[in-house]
């Protein structure tokens, strides 16, 4: 998707706010993020270098090219020898060989191991032919009388401190599949097969924009009825660990041109726009409907979870608005629960849940409501589940205090002891 204003030009009609004429119904979390899905385009192919490609998506499966490792090389410093030559090496009576050579790693000994003979090498150096065991330098002595003579203080069986070639990936092996998560661990696995370059999902650029007259910048003076603003750097922190590139766009004050036009700017020069506040039914609630006067079209809105009963999702000219309810712990859980998805799907991942941990109730929880509640909690490493706090959309104190989410169904009630999963997004 192209991000210059030229893209999708919009001129924009503001039409004032409206009985809304979508269903009245709330959608269930799950139809609400599969109606998302099949929607979201196929990922972008991007070739990138591979140094630049951590955490993103691979979108085309690779196979190794070579061994790894790709000949046979000794795991410590110390000697190449013949196993059978100091199968009977111990303390009390060493084993003297005679010092044939010296290897070093990037370097090669073209000559054979000869019988009673062994070779100095060090990690990474490449076993010499004739040679099926290395012995560790702590297991030696030279003979000071005869410094070209080892005395071998240890046996060795074949294989010893050796690694063999292809014993970790052979040629031809799956090193990554498609939609993959390129991982530091799989990014050093492909630099060590000799990669160079990756293709992956491109990264689309998510705008962010929150409304309301009462927000206010941090570092500027509060007036009676003003707030600072945070949902901006929430969300574009939750964008940017997503995978997308996030552009934050000045507070939106709960005026109609104001509105008009920071959409107007925003799905001009971004692929998405997400949006906090004004998506309800108040009077000063119009993100709706200054979408739909430019052309763009709602989809749905209002889910049937809390906190985030209030979400709106609309499509514009192959882009998307995610409208989030502007209390910040509403507008977090929602961005976990249904643009966390869709973005990934966008880059191209595979896996796109949320990670859940198992864990054991410490205390009860409790849903005396008609909609699912996603509880803010805190697992200890000994995975005991707890309240973070106050469960209340505008306190953050408790999100801050949580690593995870607990869904607990309507009406329910779960007693100490519960086994659950907790949804995690650090």
């Amino acid at each position: 998707m192209g991000c210059t204003p030229a893209a999708y030009p919009l001129l924009f009609r503001f039409a004032t706010p409206r009985q809304e004429p979508h269903s009245k119904r709330m959608l269930e979390l799950e139809d609400a993020l599969q109606r998302i899905l099949e929607v979201i385009p196929q990922p972008i192919p991007e070739l990138v270098p591979l140094a630049e490609a951590t955490g993103r998506a691979l979108l085309e499966p690779i196979f190794s090219p070579i061994d790894l490792p790709p000949f046979d090389n000794s795991a410590i410093d110390g000697y190449a020898v013949r196993a059978e030559d100091v199968a009977k090496a111990n303390v009390e009576s060493p084993i003297s060989l005679r010092l044939q050579g010296r290897v070093a790693a990037g370097e090669t000994f073209t000559a054979r191991l000869e019988q009673g003979a062994c070779i100095r090498l060090f990690t990474g150096s490449p076993l010499p032919h004739g040679a099926d065991a290395a012995i560790m330098q702590e297991d030696t002595r030279v003979d000071a009388a005869r410094p070209e003579q080892i005395l071998i203080l240890d046996r060795a069986k074949p294989l010893d401190n050796v690694r063999l070639r292809g014993g970790d990936i052979k040629m031809g092996d799956s090193l990554g599949r498609s939609g993959e998560l390129l991982g530091i661990g799989l990014t050093s696995l492909l630099a060590a097969s000799g990669t160079k370059k990756v293709v992956v999902g491109r990264r689309p650029t998510v705008g962010v924009l929150a409304t309301g007259s009462e927000l206010r910048e941090a570092g500027q003076p509060l007036a009676a009825g003003e707030i600072y603003e945070s949902n901006r750097v929430a969300l574009a922190s939750l964008l940017t660990r997503a995978g997308c590139v996030a552009r934050i766009f000045p507070l939106v004050a709960d005026v109609p041109d104001a509105v008009r036009s920071s959409l107007e700017q925003a799905v001009n020069e971004c692929d998405a726009i997400v949006t906090s506040g004004g998506v309800s039914v108040g009077e000063f609630d119009f993100i709706k409907s200054a979408f739909e006067a430019a052309g763009g079209e709602l989809q749905f809105w209002r889910v049937a979870i809390k906190p985030g009963r209030p979400f709106v999702f609309g499509r514009y000219a192959g882009k998307f608005l995610f409208g989030l309810p502007g209390n910040p712990v509403s507008a977090f859980v929602t961005f976990l629960l249904l643009v966390r998805p869709a973005v990934l799907r966008w880059q191209g991942f595979r896996d796109i849940s949320l990670p859940a941990h198992p864990g054991i109730l410490a205390e009860v929880m409790s849903n005396r409501g008609s909609r699912r509640h996603f509880l803010r909690v805190k697992m200890d490493p000994g995975g005991n589940v707890s309240s973070a706090g106050i469960q209340a959309s505008h306190v953050l104190s408790s999100l801050a205090a949580a690593n995870g989410l607990l869904d607990v169904p309507p009406e329910t009630t779960l007693p100490v002891g519960t086994a659950v999963q907790v949804m995690m997004w650090e």
